[in-house]
């Protein structure tokens, strides 16, 4: 698979080579939601809490006797049926973190990149730097590359840190910078258009490697897997 390389003036200049086992994948919509639900669970601190019946303040003595009252049967008047009593199942503070693989994660990141490639919203440039560290730049650089809508978030994905384009882009709302080594699938499915520079895709090919030489080994998808015929069995 192939992709048109540009420089910052919006101009072809070659093409690029894309792993179609990184670009080219067919995404699983529900394995990118398991993702993003872990993902945003992961995210939040984790402070919010409510008492239990053990917790609220009251007394603990039974309100009435238990027959012959005409009402019905209570124990406590910290009882979660009560006005003020305590909360049954609410969320408590300390939650434990969510787990998810580094290699699922890393799978997801593939299935998000290879949508994007399938929607068309990734340009690759074989740079993105600049002369001074101004805004006015930054803007030009992005309309010339098609990537200054007002609506949507733009990712720059870069191979190392670029201190003059972290200032020049931190005025320009929606407009956000990573590192090769460092983007999400999350980060990928949020944003609108992706640039991506030339060695980057270098590193987010290095990156998912591992997962390139499992799919080259896993059987094709129209073929099935058989499975080992089991000790002392004749088939």
């Amino acid at each position: 698979m192939q992709a048109q390389l540009m420089n910052i003036k919006g101009a072809a200049v070659g093409k690029v080579e894309l792993s179609d086992a990184l670009f080219g994948r067919r995404p699983s919509p529900e394995f990118l939601h398991e993702y993003v639900t872990v993902y945003l669970a992961n995210q939040r601190r984790g402070t919010a809490n409510t008492k239990t019946r053990a917790e609220v303040s009251g007394s603990g003595k039974k309100p009435w006797k238990q027959k012959h009252t005409g009402r019905a049967r209570a124990g406590s008047f910290r009882s979660p049926l009560w006005r003020h009593g305590g909360v049954t199942f609410g969320p408590r503070a300390g939650r434990a973190r969510l787990d998810f693989p580094r290699a699922k994660a890393r799978l997801a990141l593939v299935h998000a990149l290879s949508a994007k490639q399938a929607e068309g919203a990734l340009v690759f440039v074989e740079s993105l730097g600049l002369e001074e560290a101004k805004t006015k730049l930054m803007v030009a650089m992005l309309d010339s590359l098609k990537c200054g809508e007002r609506k949507g978030c733009t990712l720059l994905v870069l191979d190392a840190p670029d201190a003059k384009l972290a200032r020049a882009s931190r005025n320009i709302p929606n407009v956000e910078l990573a590192l090769a080594g460092d983007v999400s699938a999350y980060g990928v499915l949020r944003a609108r258009r992706l640039v991506v520079t030339k060695p980057a895709l270098e590193k987010l090919q290095a990156r998912c490697a591992s997962l390139t030489e499992t799919s080259k080994r896993a059987p094709s998808a129209g073929g099935v897997a058989k499975r080992p015929a089991a000790k002392g069995k004749v088939n």
